[in-house]
C-alpha cells in the first residue's frame, strides 16, 4: 500500500490575488505556511480489476470515464493503459470547506500515490502546477494556486503569480525566535460551520473579469498588505503582522458580503476585545476557521471557549506533500 500525505495551510497575507483574473492583469503576490493537518490518499491494487474508490461515498466502476467524483477521474485519465486495477482511499483529518485549502491538499496526495504507484518521480513545482491544470483548466473551478504550491511544497512560502500563469516560490526568512512566536500565537478556532467557497471567489473572479475598479483596487491594497507582512515577519515584527492581519481582514470583507455575517462579526470583536492583535477568516469567507495573532493567547483561549469555538492547535509543515509508506 502506499500512502501519500499532504498538508492543509492558512495564508498569512496578500489571500485572494492568487486567482488568474487578478494576477494576468496585475502579478499576484501572498504568503502562505503548511500546516501539520493533512489530507491522506492511499493506492494499493486489489485482487479484481476496476476502480474503487473511497472518499465521503465509495464508487466501484471499471473504467475511468464512469467515474462520478470530477478529480479522482481527470487524475486516473493521466494514467490509462491496461485495464485498471487500482483501489484508492482519501481521508482528511479536517472537513473539507473550512478555509484550509482542502481541494488543492487532496489532489497534491491523489497525484502523488498515483505517480508513485505507476513507479514515477514528480517534482514539487510539476505537481503543484499539474493539480492547478486539473482543478482549474480542466474543471474550471474559480479558485487560485495557492492551495495547490503550498501544499506541494510545505514551509511558509512567499508566492509570486506572474501574468503568464508561472509561479515563483520564496521561501519566508524567518528567524527561530520569530517562528516559534508565530507557532505559539498564531490560533485557530473552527466556527462551527463549513461553506463552499465556491460563490464567493466565482463573484470575484467576475468582476475581475468585467475590470471592476473597486475589486482590482481592493486586492492591489491586499497585495501590499501581503508585502508588508512579509517584511514585519522577516523583521521579526510580529505585533505589526498581527495589525496587518487586522487591516487585511477588513478590506477583505469589503471584497463581498458573504465574507462575514452578524456571528463571525461578534466572535471577531470578542477575540480584539480579550488578546487577539488582529486576525480574519482563513479562505474565502463566510465560515471554517477564524486565526488570530495574539498577544495574550491564554486569555483569548478560554474567551473563545467559553463563547463555544473548539481550537485546533498547529505547528508548520515543511516536508510539503509527501509519500509516508510505501
Amino acid at each position: 500500500m502506499i500512502i501519500a500525505r499532504s498538508p492543509l495551510r492558512i495564508t498569512l497575507g496578500g489571500g485572494g490575488t492568487d486567482l488568474p483574473s487578478y494576477y494576468q492583469c496585475s502579478e499576484g503576490f501572498l504568503i502562505a505556511a503548511a500546516i501539520d493537518k493533512y489530507v491522506y490518499v492511499s493506492a494499493l491494487r486489489p485482487f479484481s480489476k476496476g476502480i474503487y474508490l473511497k472518499y465521503s461515498d465509495t464508487e466501484t466502476v471499471r473504467y475511468e470515464r464512469q467515474i462520478k467524483h470530477p478529480i479522482f477521474k481527470e487524475a486516473l485519465k493521466l494514467f490509462k493503459g491496461n485495464e485498471p486495477q487500482i483501489e484508492l482511499t482519501a481521508l482528511a483529518e479536517i472537513p473539507a470547506g473550512t478555509g484550509l485549502g482542502s481541494s488543492g491538499s487532496f489532489t497534491t496526495a491523489l497525484l502523488k500515490a498515483l505517480y508513485t504507484h505507476n513507479n514515477k518521480m514528480i517534482h514539487p513545482q510539476e505537481l503543484a502546477e499539474l493539480a492547478c491544470h486539473i482543478e482549474i483548466d480542466i474543471l474550471g473551478e474559480p479558485i487560485g494556486k495557492q492551495d495547490q504550491y503550498a501544499s506541494a511544497y510545505g514551509g511558509i512560502t512567499c508566492f509570486t503569480f506572474k501574468k503568464d500563469h508561472s509561479v515563483v516560490s520564496e521561501a519566508l526568512k524567518l528567524s527561530e525566535d520569530t517562528l516559534i512566536d508565530l507557532e505559539d500565537n498564531l490560533v485557530l478556532f473552527f466556527t462551527g460551520f463549513s461553506r463552499s467557497a465556491s460563490s464567493i471567489l466565482q463573484d470575484q473572479e467576475d468582476r475581475s473579469k468585467s475590470g471592476d475598479e473597486a475589486m482590482f483596487s481592493n486586492l492591489d491594497y491586499v497585495k501590499e498588505l501581503g508585502i508588508k507582512s512579509k517584511e514585519a515577519l522577516e523583521a521579526g515584527n510580529t505585533l505589526l503582522f498581527g495589525e496587518l492581519l487586522h487591516e487585511h481582514w477588513e478590506h477583505k470583507k469589503r471584497r463581498s458580503t458573504g465574507m462575514s455575517n452578524g456571528e463571525i462579526d461578534n466572535w471577531y470583536d470578542l477575540a480584539l476585545q480579550n488578546g487577539a492583535v488582529g486576525g480574519k477568516v482563513v479562505g474565502a469567507g463566510g465560515g471554517g476557521f477564524l486565526m488570530f495573532y495574539a498577544s495574550n493567547r491564554d486569555k483569548l483561549r478560554r474567551t473563545m471557549k467559553l463563547a463555544g469555538l473548539e481550537e485546533v492547535r498547529f505547528r508548520f509543515d515543511f516536508e510539503g506533500t509527501k509519500i509516508i509508506r510505501i
